[in-house]
């Protein structure tokens, strides 16, 4: 507010906020962000320019004021959260929300949330229902379970099991499975807070069957955890038993076993030219008592914690008081029955947006690249790779083809892209802006390149 000021001595020539509201623009401030909050911002201006008086010994203008209490309203009221364009190519960018819902999902969250629904209430009886029931039915025909429970998030699922089955006893795990995930999350920390105790078999790198064998005869634990490491790999000298002669130990010691998956795969990623990554159905099939896994990975749907296995089992769970803290709301379940809907109607590929990104041959993409290359009239289409990300398929790639532009400051580039409307968040390789068409939507493209031609004009 220092550029445009007008000579003055006093600060009686600056005008009362009863002044200021008589202007014809803050009505339609007043109509737009409230009575009380426009008030707020006009006081808040005349206050900056009281202290900028008090330093320079000049008033700011009027308009000027007007217009610094306008720019502060629309900052106090513009949603710090809002849709981006994924330009890195990364399909389940944790930072970035996961995986996007598919238009059925979106339109099952709209149907639910215009007004009530029959969350917890029985339509038959007219009694008191279940929220528990509404994603369940549908998770046991989908896997052949014998139930199943939705949580908030698969960190609140692994931290159930735990606290329900496992209170103040031993869990034995592999130390090659200590592992942890993005925000610090960690298995060890996990059940600690659930009250159980880690009793480590193996070493970081090797762990044998008879480590598990010792462990079940000394330690009397309360169930075997197996943690998948779905966001790193060990490689070199290595080994540990499969997941089916864990369960076979288990129930010789008649304890459960629970499989932490934590992606959730129910289509094979090899048929994509990955690394297969461990689907739900052979964890049930290798004989794990419990598998748990997250909605929003690899599944495609709602951020969720989806637990399936043995029924007794999952009963203690529901009853536990920590399966009401960290429900699901109807939001997630509307969301996430219409998701499993779609791998029951076999229509995955066609209506998941995860599975269409990762599906999309690299060929189409170049065709994508290429012409925004033309539209734009700059850059080059280059091949590259594309990441499942969101702590699945660690290592693995998918070939795509990028627009990869030069300029002449890049990390500046990309702060402009992120100053957008919609903002568009690309990536830096080898001093060149790359955008990935594989995370981008059709629909995006107008806009994608509304944002490098604004950037590039400013730069």
């Amino acid at each position: 507010m220092t550029d445009e000021i007008v000579p003055m001595s006093s600060l009686r020539d600056l005008p009362s906020v009863d002044q200021l509201l008589q202007q014809p623009k803050v009505s339609a401030w007043i109509n737009e962000y409230g009575r009380p909050q426009t008030l707020e911002a006009l006081r808040l201006s005349l206050e900056e320019a009281r202290v900028e008086f008090s330093q320079t010994n000049r008033v700011t203008d009027r308009e000027l004021l007007m217009d610094h209490a306008h720019r502060t309203l629309r900052e106090w009221t513009f949603p710090s959260l809002r849709q981006v364009i994924n330009a890195t190519g990364v399909i389940l960018h944790t930072n970035l929300g996961r995986a996007p819902l598919s238009q059925s999902a979106i339109q099952a969250i709209q149907v639910v949330s215009r007004g009530y629904s029959n969350l917890e209430y029985d339509l038959t009886s007219g009694q008191r229902g279940s929220r528990l029931v509404h994603a369940e039915s549908l998770l046991k025909h989908l896997t052949h379970a014998e139930a199943a429970l939705v949580v908030n998030n698969n960190a609140a699922a692994v931290l159930l099991i735990l606290s329900a089955l496992a209170r103040r006893r031993r869990v034995v795990i592999s130390r090659t499975q200590l592992v942890e995930i993005g925000g610090g999350f960690r298995i060890p920390d996990v059940m600690q807070q659930s009250s159980a105790h880690l009793y480590e078999v193996g070493t970081t790198n090797r762990v044998h069957l008879t480590d598990y064998i010792t462990a079940v005869e000394e330690a009397s634990p309360a169930l075997i955890l197996h943690a998948h490491r779905s966001n790193f790999r060990i490689t070199g000298f290595t080994s540990e038993p499969t997941l089916s002669e864990l369960a076979e130990i288990s129930h010789q010691a008649g304890i459960p076993l629970v499989d932490d998956l934590g992606s959730g795969a129910f289509l094979d990623t090899a048929r994509f030219g990955m690394e297969h990554e461990p689907m739900v159905y052979e964890s049930l099939a290798a004989g794990a008592d419990l598998v748990c896994f997250s909605g929003d990975k690899l599944l495609g749907g709602p951020q969720a914690g989806i637990i399936i296995g043995r029924a007794d089992l999952i009963a203690k769970l529901k009853k536990h008081p920590l399966a009401r803290a960290i429900r699901a709301d109807k939001l997630c379940l509307a969301a996430l029955s219409a998701t499993l809907l779609h791998y029951l109607k076999d229509e995955t590929l066609r209506e998941i947006p995860v599975w269409q990104m990762i599906a999309t041959p690299a060929g189409t993409l170049q065709i994508r690249a290429e012409k925004w290359m033309n539209a734009l009239g700059m850059g080059e289409v280059i091949p590259n790779q594309s990441t499942v990300g969101g702590g699945s398929l660690p290592g693995e790639t998918l070939p795509t083809f990028v627009l990869a532009l030069s300029v002449r400051s890049p990390n500046r580039f990309l702060e402009r892209l992120r100053q957008c409307l919609p903002p568009v968040i690309a990536r830096l390789e080898a001093d060149k802006v790359i955008i990935d068409p594989r995370t981008i939507f059709p629909e995006q493209d107008d806009d994608l390149l509304a944002a490098i031609r604004s950037s590039i004009e400013n730069r």
